[in-house]
């Protein structure tokens, strides 16, 4: 007798609707304060491990400096952009991600990339990956991403069952896949590789118009990256190699350093863009967005205390400046709240005050008083709360961001586009990668997707056909997969395929 199907709640019980959309309003919208099951399931998500970070938890880090180099005043008001050759002192980190501390620096993952700005005007967190793109487009997929590339909680081991059945079922991870799969998936050092914002982000000048900003940071050292064959080899023999190396670079004097640029496109674009430019799974062709040269940064520092600086770093998505913003990507929209509820629950409430996370260039004045290790004047004798009539901070209307409008009904939607997951998928197959980096993407990902379920073989190979026919065909030449089978589950809808590989 079949088994009844379990029926998903909430922590307490009240039915869940959809557990594939946050609730937004209009489309694309922001996503909105009440969506209660979101923020259940993100807050307890960042307090399912301790005391080390849920994800990133292998990482290194550096200081150094951001250099302005072009003029791009009419793109922001951002005051630490403001002027060619206004430099602003940075901490930068990278890391893996879905690995623990101990885990080896090669690992075939995608790479953090964090940069802190301590500008006059607060903290700015630049919050990336060395990838474009990610794997998923709706905050709400996140914890269940994430679990799925740790531990199977009955063996404790990581399996490439719980791993490829999620990615087979989430079409719009192709791109990321594809790129995960191929050599920028083991980067050689964390000074070779670019590092990418990812999300779309508004940004506006003095005048108050807006516009919608991609970020790159380009390695200056140039992008190298080990076959998984190295990979494999110096994870065992040295699993600290990234670590190390970006540490001795430094030392020797060899400065890591990436030239930061940005892509721009108006309001009136958006609309009519064939991309859903707030899709984080997409991005923005150069040919249509050509990148524009912005400033350097240079890494001249290496930390005194890893655990001062680099384990207690904190970044977050949500830390802007007058003139940065975020936009309506519904991943970004979680992001830029859980993080810092991440950081509360790992460091504490009073996080901020660590010297790496502090702002630098300016003080901070606030009324958020008292909590678990408060280090300062915890705002001395003045007032805590607003309005008051005792010369407590007073806000700044001036500062204030352009507003968008925004309509429609609040639920729980889909981003609507045109059936585009696989498009730039296959033309990073087709027209990006040569030879040599088809092979080795196909060896790859045969390497990981044979040691899985055969359905689920045919599930996530059927997505590499559609893709491209290349592709698809001969990943599963690799697995000994009939070949027409994939054929035919890939002219599925996604609802029709996992049903017939359930």
């Amino acid at each position: 007798m079949a088994k009844e199907q379990k029926k998903l709640t909430t922590n307490f019980g009240k039915p869940v609707d959809d557990d594939q959309n946050s609730i937004t309003v209009g489309i694309p919208g922001p996503t909105i304060f009440e969506d209660i099951h979101v923020a259940e399931k993100l807050a307890h998500f960042n307090r399912e491990r301790i005391p080390e970070r849920v994800v990133h938890a292998k990482g290194a880090g550096a200081g150094g400096y951001f250099e302005v180099t072009h003029d791009v005043t009419k793109y922001t008001r951002a005051k630490f952009l403001s002027k060619i050759g206004k430099r602003t002192e940075v901490f930068a980190r990278f890391s893996t991600v879905g690995g623990e501390k101990g885990s080896a620096d090669t690992a075939r993952d995608p790479r953090g990339f964090a940069v802190k700005f301590y500008t006059e005007e607060g903290n700015y967190d630049m919050v990336g990956n060395n990838t474009p793109v990610f794997f998923i487009r709706d905050v709400i997929k996140f914890p269940d991403f994430i679990h799925t590339q740790k531990r199977n909680p009955a063996t404790n081991a990581k399996d490439p069952d719980m791993f490829w059945d999620f990615l087979s079922l989430t079409p719009e991870s192709i791109h990321q896949v594809t790129i995960l799969f191929s050599d920028r998936g083991t980067p050689k050092s964390y000074r070779h590789m670019n590092g990418y914002g990812g999300h779309t982000f508004k940004f506006w000048n003095a005048k108050g118009e807006y516009f919608w900003v991609k970020i790159h940071f380009k390695t200056v050292q140039g992008i190298q990256n080990y076959a998984r064959q190295e990979a494999t080899r110096l994870a065992g023999e040295n699993p600290d190699i990234a670590t190390d190396d970006l540490y001795q670079a430094i030392e020797r004097g060899e400065y890591p350093a990436w030239d930061v640029q940005f892509q721009i496109m108006k309001p009136e674009q958006v609309n009519t863009y064939k991309f859903n430019p707030f899709d984080v799974t997409k991005v923005l062709p150069h040919a249509d967005f050509p990148v524009i040269p912005v400033g350097r940064m240079v890494l001249n520092r290496n930390p005194q205390n890893y655990f001062a600086e680099v384990e207690q770093s904190a970044f977050c998505p949500g830390n802007f400046v007058p003139g940065i913003g975020p936009s309506p990507d519904k991943m970004l929209q979680g992001r830029i709240i859980f993080y810092h509820d991440a950081h509360r629950y790992r460091l504490g409430p009073n996080y901020h005050l660590i010297p790496v996370n502090s702002p630098k260039g300016v003080m901070a004045n606030n009324y958020q008083r008292d909590g678990a290790m408060r280090v300062d004047d915890n705002g001395g004798g003045g007032p805590n709360y607003y309005p008051n009539s005792f010369q407590g901070p007073e806000p700044q209307p001036e500062m204030a961001e352009p507003a968008l409008e925004f309509s429609g009904k609040a639920a729980r939607q889909p981003y609507v586009h045109p059936n585009d997951d696989f498009v730039q998928a296959g033309t990073l197959y087709r027209k990006v990668m040569n030879d040599e980096a088809r092979e080795h993407l196909i060896g790859n990902i045969v390497d990981h997707l044979g040691n899985a379920q055969k359905r689920i073989q045919l599930r996530q190979t059927a997505l590499f056909y559609k893709a491209d026919t290349e592709y698809g065909t001969r990943v599963a030449q690799g697995l000994k997969l009939d070949a027409k089978e994939v054929e035919r589950l890939a002219k599925m809808s996604q609802e029709e395929r996992a049903k017939a590989t359930k």
